[in-house]
């Protein structure tokens, strides 16, 4: 049930977020598309259905499709076996790196 929550609050950030965007940015691009009258009447039909314009319900899906896209390729997929090896060198104790704890003490160069 947890991964079903999880995935549910996923949707509803997007979902949300992708609403709110909708609702309050100006709109003031285009994008031009081809398709077939069978994809166009599928379209409409649909936005129909959900009580929205077909630019409301396009605009939506491309959106929600286009955040899909990008949260996917910045996840890391590891097979579990690369998965295993990870986390063993994440478990190994940490080497002391020469000059770190000098450099740790200086201060910053991005303070004001």
């Amino acid at each position: 049930m947890l991964d079903g929550q999880r995935n549910s609050l996923s949707v509803c950030t997007v979902n949300c977020r992708t609403l709110w965007y909708m609702a309050n940015a100006t709109k003031s691009d285009r994008i031009e598309l081809r398709l077939t009258s069978d994809q166009k009447s599928e379209i409409e039909q649909a936005a129909a259905l959900s009580g929205r314009t077909v630019t409301d319900f396009s605009v939506s899906v491309l959106v929600r499709e286009a955040e899909e896209v990008i949260r996917f390729e910045r996840e890391l997929h590891l097979s579990k076996k690369s998965w295993d090896a990870f986390n063993e060198i994440l478990d190994r104790p940490a080497k002391p790196v020469s000059g770190l704890a000098d450099l740790l003490k200086r201060p910053s160069v991005f303070s004001d």
